[in-house]
């Protein structure tokens, strides 16, 4: 997309759109990152509200309480720091000092990040900073020498950077606009415009605006929860050359001659994602048989059925398969990407599914994978060791669907199924899933409210909160953590409100949701409370739990909010024990 197209999108109507409120300063002129963030926002049906300061003003906004970005109480801040403003404040330095110069500017970055979050979270907010990387542009100095010396600006930028990437690893909080992978990208001399900077201070060229915008975009979609959990995968042309039913696993193209390079490469990279908690899926026209062939045999192929979540090879029509894979996986449409080669399917897939996404490779198999890659289909604002289970979860899952069928009664289906769920408080060790699952759930999520880790470590310590989780496993396996419940102690009326409810869709229907709210229920009667009252706040993705509460046995009071005193509230028949501690 062009800034131009950029610039137009700015003139749409997005009041419809979900409300983002952005705060952008920077030592550096910002009107047109602004206009490119605005646009890409109307883009991506997002209404970015964006709070501009004046050029060169951050620390006159940030360390004033009453300043107009505070006003503004953003969700999220983005800080544009440029190359040039950091070169010139390193020739500044003095050559004793310039061995720490990385350090002292990580630090005036933290001194900027802490005054942001101790002003919003006084004013009862909280905030997510979007930090700029820097350009690694060397300066020619010491020459190919700067990059084993510390006290050159290459060796100090490049520090920093690491730094930053190390700072923000800790820090749930921060997401960095990695300028420097753009520049890796394009090059320096393709990413600023000298001209421009000299003229009107903006440190990146109009043209690549567009690039930084959505980085920035991403970055706050995904924060928001709106994320692609699953590739569904074409096999012939896609995964490997050549079509196996006609010309044989031996014949096939893949491996390190030739064109079997390029789906070599490809195969790589979605073991990767698979890696990270990407499900990986396969639908195929093709004999199931023939199709899983080169997976089990070939000994070139880099994925395997094990990587395979769920396997769909027959000859039915594509855009039924996907449904059919979509139910059993039980995610929304719109978090699956499709890829195939064939432009005629995926014209179909995207005529009868226009939830989901689908790439348009290009027709080169050498440039499949570049492509994929620049689209940043799988920005993610948190990654935990549990989401590298996956993939087995789901092929449980299949497991289950299968079984299912076997029985005329659901009720026989779910006592055979052997269900154990723990309950606990949440811990250290499962901070990073608890925070993904209020990152990323959508549709079976009450009130919708998005945590990073810290602020989940801050409510676990704070005694005014009583907090949950919960796993649930089988006889499948074992479904992980899939549960966060935050209850608020109300003394003033000896109540509990239920502040955060959110489930993965996964285990949806099988008795789960009856036995989380009646866990609620005990915990009240535990600690004492006489009354239990929810909240539903609707969202353009969570109808499915509009009548949660009333279907549960509470009492609608209106407004979206629903009460069950402890004493009347009448338990439900599950068939999922308990773990004992």
């Amino acid at each position: 997309m062009k800034f131009s197209e950029l610039e137009k999108m700015n003139a749409v109507d997005t009041s419809e759109y979900p409300k983002v409120k952005l705060a952008v300063l920077g030592d550096c002129a910002t009107q047109h990152i602004c206009t490119a963030v605005r646009g890409m926002g109307s883009y991506e049906k997002l209404n970015i509200e964006i709070t501009e300061a004046d050029y060169n003003q951050i620390e006159l906004q940030l360390f004033d309480p009453d300043s107009e970005v505070y006003e503004a109480v953003p969700e999220y801040v983005l800080l544009m720091l440029c190359q040039e403003k950091l070169y010139e404040a390193f020739c500044e330095t003095e050559s004793s000092e310039r061995t720490s110069f990385a350090q002292n500017q990580l630090d005036k970055i933290k001194n900027y990040h802490d005054s942001i979050n101790r002003v919003i979270a006084g004013r009862g907010g909280s905030v997510r900073i979007l930090q700029s990387t820097f350009s690694e542009v060397d300066d020619a100095v010491l020459g190919s020498y700067g990059a084993k010396t510390e006290a050159s600006y290459i060796y100090q930028v490049r520090k920093l950077n690491l730094m930053l990437m190390e700072y923000a690893s800790g820090n749930g909080n921060v997401f960095l606009v990695d300028v420097a992978s753009l520049e890796a990208k394009y090059g320096y001399e393709k990413l600023h415009d000298n001209r421009t900077y000299f003229v009107g201070k903006l440190p990146i060229a109009t043209k690549y605006l567009p690039d930084l915008a959505k980085c920035v975009v991403d970055i706050i979609k995904s924060a928001r929860g709106t994320i692609h959990k699953c590739v569904v995968l074409d096999l012939d042309n896609t995964l490997w050359g050549g079509v196996i039913g006609d010309d044989g696993i031996e014949n096939i193209e893949i491996g390190e001659l030739g064109q079997g390079q390029a789906f070599t490469r490809l195969q790589r990279w979605l073991l990767e994602l698979k890696k990270r908690g990407i499900i990986l899926c396969v639908c195929s026209k093709n004999e199931e048989e023939a199709a899983k062939l080169p997976f089990e045999k070939h000994p070139e192929m880099i994925l395997k059925l094990d990587d395979i979540a769920v396997f769909v090879a027959n000859w039915e029509d594509k855009a039924s398969n996907i449904r059919s894979i979509q139910e059993i996986l039980n995610i929304g449409m719109d978090s699956m990407v499709f890829i195939d080669d064939n432009p005629f399917e995926r014209g179909v897939v995207k005529e009868l599914i226009p939830d989901i996404c689908v790439p348009d490779l290009p027709e080169d198999p050498s440039e499949y994978l570049p492509y994929l890659q620049s689209l940043n289909l799988f920005e993610t604002a948190s990654f935990s060791g549990e989401d590298a289970g996956r993939t087995a979860q789901y092929q449980a899952e299949a497991s289950r669907v299968s079984q299912q069928k076997k029985f005329e009664n659901y009720e026989d289906y779910l006592a055979s199924l052997e269900m154990v769920a723990e309950v606990s408080s949440f811990d250290a060790f499962h901070m990073p899933r608890i925070a993904q699952l209020t990152q990323r759930s959508n549709q079976f999520n009450l009130r919708t409210v998005r945590y990073t880790e810290e602020e989940v470590r801050a409510i676990a310590e704070d005694e005014s909160h009583i907090t949950m989780y919960f796993t649930l496993r089988d006889k499948y396996g074992d479904h992980g953590l899939i549960s966060v419940v935050i209850l608020d102690k109300k003394p003033e009326d000896n109540s509990l409100f239920i502040s955060e409810f959110l489930m993965s869709c996964r285990v949806l229907k099988r008795g789960m949701e009856e036995f989380i709210v009646d866990s609620i229920v005990s915990c009240a009667k535990e600690n004492g409370f006489a009354k239990v009252v929810g909240e539903y706040v609707p969202t353009p993705k969570n109808k499915m739990v509009e009548k949660l509460y009333a279907n549960m046995g509470l009492t609608d009071m209106q407004d979206g909010f629903f009460a069950t005193d402890v004493d009347e509230y009448k338990m439900h028949r599950t068939y999922i024990s308990k773990k004992e501690s």
